[in-house]
């Protein structure tokens, strides 16, 4: 009767523990684990009492073995359905009998390792308590049919985790049984019916494998609950996401009012684009396209308008589709631009000089716009944005002129 008392209260104890843990556990622990797992166990088995007089169990019964399936609700408290077999025989100073033992179970399991704390002083030992209520009946040699009864376990297991899929585990189990109609031996049927109580034992000693399943690195049973250390790993993550320079242009995210600068644009302490002149053009831009036009921006001109009307070119010698070494800056310009205006797309239009056959420089002109296609491509800009045209043959400078036909061998942008 104490048994039953005892293990009554073990399972009450567990449900208010679990209940009143659910409420705080989302401040003390992440939900990013895995929670189920499958665990396996084989051993021996010692089934102690009731036997009749003159027979006696072996303690070196192999045959045991368990397999259960096992959801935790947090990182403390879970539900485990397991299914057990025990195989038994008589002792060699006892009469010969030989029985088996088939039960499942719902269980119950504290994470004790969690409850205690382990994690300040261990990362790979753990320790779990279990217990719950099932069906179980027994076959003997010496008598026909079934022994149905309730079973109820309680147990112990210890832990040590291999990997972050597997944990190996070693654990001790005492199973009574209510309602055994006959002894283990199978001989007798007990006649006073107080028998037929907790008065039947079997334990059980294992070793098996946890092996844990889902897509998160860590199981429950293994995440920590010291929310003085999830507190630090929230607020370093909280800094690092701060410290994100997405425009790369030295002024972390946080603090950053324009967070789509051209990259190596000058900026103040705000991240916003330095424009001492105040004519909508950054000093850094203004001062490549003055370097490379000698065309400086006055108020009231855009560099949209400067890009449209051909200042920013891409230069190629006779007869090629690839550009000019010093052409490189100007596709690189006009990248950055698209980069810092995520919302504008641009027409690379390719032309040719009047040399050769009208219909190849057609074709050549085209293949001077796709190729600068590809570069601005590649540097990262969604080719969605970029559209191509070959104009073949620019026919405005005097085509006599080795000098003026250099001019019209490249490819211009128009932004949409």
């Amino acid at each position: 009767m104490k048994k039953i008392i005892f293990i009554a209260t073990l399972l009450v104890a567990i449900t208010e523990i679990n209940a009143q843990e659910t409420k705080i556990q989302k401040e003390t622990t992440s939900s990013e684990f895995n929670k189920w797992s499958i665990d396996v166990n084989a051993g021996f088995s010692k089934p102690t009492a009731p036997f009749s007089t003159n027979y006696y169990s072996s303690n070196t019964n192999f045959i045991h073995g368990d397999l259960g399936v096992r959801y935790m609700m947090n990182n403390k408290f879970g539900l485990k359905l397991d299914f057990g077999l025990d195989s038994f025989k008589n002792d060699s100073e006892s009469f010969e009998f030989e029985g088996k033992y088939y039960r499942t179970s719902i269980q119950g399991v504290v994470n004790l390792g969690r409850v205690l704390n382990f994690e300040d002083w261990t990362n790979t030992i753990n320790l779990q308590a279990h217990s719950g209520v099932g069906f179980s009946f027994m076959t003997n040699d010496n008598f026909e049919g079934n022994d149905d009864m309730t079973n109820f376990i309680l147990g112990l297991t210890a832990q040590f985790k291999l990997s972050n899929r597997v944990a190996l585990n070693a654990d001790f189990s005492m199973i009574n049984n209510v309602n055994q109609q006959y002894t283990f031996d199978g001989i007798e049927e007990p006649v006073v019916k107080e028998d037929r109580g907790f008065n039947s034992t079997i334990y059980n000693a294992s070793i098996g494998l946890s092996i844990y399943l889902g897509k998160h690195g860590k199981h429950a049973d293994w995440v920590t609950s010291n929310s003085k250390l999830d507190e630090l790993e929230r607020r370093v993550t909280e800094l690092e996401t701060k410290l994100l320079d997405t425009d790369k242009d030295g002024v972390a995210d946080y603090l950053d009012e324009e967070k789509n600068s051209a990259q190596n644009a000058i900026v103040d302490t705000k991240g916003r684009t330095i424009d001492g002149n105040n004519n909508g053009v950054d000093d850094k831009v203004e001062a490549y396209v003055d370097g490379k036009t000698k065309v400086t921006p006055t108020e009231g001109q855009s560099i949209e308008d400067m890009i449209n009307g051909g200042y920013i070119t891409v230069l190629f010698d006779f007869n090629s589709s690839k550009p000019t070494a010093d052409s490189y800056s100007a596709i690189n310009f006009v990248t950055q631009y698209l980069k810092s205006n995520p919302n504008s797309s641009v027409e690379i239009v390719g032309y040719a000089d009047e040399i050769g056959n009208s219909e190849y420089n057609k074709t050549l002109s085209a293949s001077r716009a796709n190729f600068v296609k590809d570069v601005i491509t590649k540097a990262g800009i969604n080719a969605s944005r970029l559209t191509v045209a070959g104009q073949g043959e620019d026919t405005s400078v005097d085509a006599s002129s080795a000098d003026a036909r250099r001019l019209v061998r490249k490819v211009i942008f128009k932004l949409k």
